[in-house]
C-alpha cells in the first residue's frame, strides 16, 4: 500500500493509501451524501474540476456497471474511507481501481472522510491537492479555478435520437454535460430528440422548428456562460422549456436574475425540496455549488430546499417555461418528481 496525502488549501493534511491512477491532481474540494449510486456520481459530468469525497464509509462493493454510467468522468480525484477491492454483484464488469486506472483519475482510500467533510461544512468548499508528497508552498492550491467547464463537457455535434415507435413531440437539448438519464426520460415518452453542443444559437435552435427545449445540467459557475445566457435571452417565450440544474441557472440569468455560491453545495440522493406555501416535500438527487437568488423577473419560485431555504425550483408562465435546481431524472425518492418530464410534454401540448 502506497501512502498519499490530501493537502487543503486551508493547509490541513489528511492521509491515506493510493489506488487508482498514479500521479498528483489539483481540484476544488466537494462532498456527496449518497449512499449508493457511486457510478453515478463518477461519471456525472458536473463534476468537472472536482476532487470528490464520498461521505458514506463504503465504495465500490458492487463494482462497475457500465449500463449506469451518466456521461464521461470528469472529476480530478477520488477520495473514500474504505475501498472495496473485490466487489460481489452480478451486473459487474470490474472493479473501481481498475476503472479509475483506465480514466486517469487518482484515488485516495483510508482518509477520515467524516472529519474532513465536518472541515467542509464549517469552512466552506476548497481547494486541495492529491499528492504523494506534502508541498511546503500552498500558493498553487489555493489559486486554483474551475474555467472553461462547458467546451470541456459538452458534446462536439449534434445527433439526433428516435423513440421506439411513432415519435410524438420533438425537442432540442441543449447539451451543458448532460447526464444519460435525462435523454432515456425523454425518449421514453416519445420524444424525438436531437442534442445540441453547447455553443449552440438561438438562432440554429428556431430553425429546427422543435416543438420544446430542453436546458440540460453542467457544471462550473453559471455567470461565466455569458454566451449561452445570451442565447437564451433570444430563445424564452419563443417554444416551450425545461431545465435542470445548470439549467434552471442560466434561465434564471437570461430571465434578468442572479445566481452565487453555495458554502459547501448540495450533493447527495437525499436532498429534501418543499413547494413553498405547503407540507408538501420531495427527495431529490442533487449536484450543484451555486443557486438562483431570490426576484428573478417574471419568475414564480416552485421549490425551496428545506435545509437551508435556497431556490429549487423555478415557474415562468409568460414565456412558458419551468425549471429545476434537482435532478428528476435520477430516480432519488425513488421517482419522486419523474412527473416533471410529464409535465414538459403536456406544456409543449398546449398545458400549463
Amino acid at each position: 500500500m502506497k501512502k498519499a496525502y490530501l493537502v487543503l488549501q486551508n493547509g490541513m493534511v489528511f492521509e491515506g493509501f493510493r489506488f487508482g491512477a498514479e500521479g498528483e491532481s489539483l481540484g476544488e474540494l466537494v462532498f456527496t451524501t449518497g449512499m449508493g449510486g457511486y457510478l453515478e456520481t463518477l461519471t456525472d459530468p458536473s463534476y468537472y474540476g472536482q476532487i470528490v469525497v464520498q461521505t458514506f464509509p463504503l465504495i465500490g462493493n458492487y463494482g462497475v456497471i457500465p449500463e449506469d454510467f451518466e456521461g464521461e468522468p470528469q472529476l480530478r480525484g477520488y477520495v473514500v474511507r474504505e475501498w472495496c477491492a473485490a466487489p460481489s454483484n452480478f451486473r459487474s464488469r470490474g472493479d473501481l481501481d481498475g476503472f479509475l486506472k483506465e480514466r486517469n483519475i487518482p484515488g485516495l482510500w483510508g482518509v477520515d472522510t467524516r472529519r474532513l467533510t465536518r472541515v467542509l461544512r464549517d469552512e466552506g468548499v476548497m481547494n486541495a491537492l492529491l499528492c504523494d508528497e506534502v508541498p511546503e508552498d500552498l500558493a498553487a492550491i489555493a489559486s486554483y479555478r474551475v474555467t472553461d467547464a462547458l467546451a470541456a463537457v459538452t458534446c462536439r455535434e449534434k445527433r439526433t435520437y428516435a423513440p421506439e415507435g411513432r415519435i410524438g413531440k420533438r425537442v432540442a437539448l441543449l447539451d451543458y454535460g448532460r447526464k444519460g438519464n435525462i435523454l432515456r426520460e425523454l425518449l421514453k415518452r416519445a420524444c424525438g430528440v436531437t442534442v445540441w453542443p453547447a455553443s449552440a444559437s438561438a438562432e440554429e435552435i428556431l430553425a429546427g422548428n422543435y416543438d420544446g427545449l430542453m436546458l440540460s445540467n453542467g457544471p462550473g459557475d453559471p455567470a461565466e456562460n455569458t454566451w449561452q445566457i445570451a442565447q437564451l435571452r433570444e430563445l424564452l417565450g419563443r417554444l416551450p422549456l425545461f431545465g435542470i440544474c445548470l439549467g434552471h441557472q442560466l434561465t434564471a440569468l437570461a430571465a434578468g436574475g442572479s445566481t452565487y455560491k453555495l458554502p459547501f453545495g448540495h450533493r447527495g440522493v437525499n436532498q429534501p425540496v418543499r413547494v413553498p406555501g405547503s407540507h408538501r416535500t420531495y427527495i431529490t438527487s442533487q449536484n450543484h455549488g451555486y443557486a438562483v437568488s431570490e426576484g428573478v423577473p417574471d419568475g414564480i419560485v416552485s421549490f425551496i430546499n428545506a435545509n437551508d431555504a435556497s431556490c429549487e425550483g423555478m415557474d415562468y408562465p409568460d414565456l412558458r417555461a419551468f425549471t429545476v435546481q434537482f435532478h428528476p431524472e435520477a430516480c432519488a425518492g425513488p421517482r419522486d418528481t419523474a412527473f416533471l418530464f410529464d409535465r414538459f410534454i403536456s406544456l409543449m401540448e398546449g398545458g400549463d
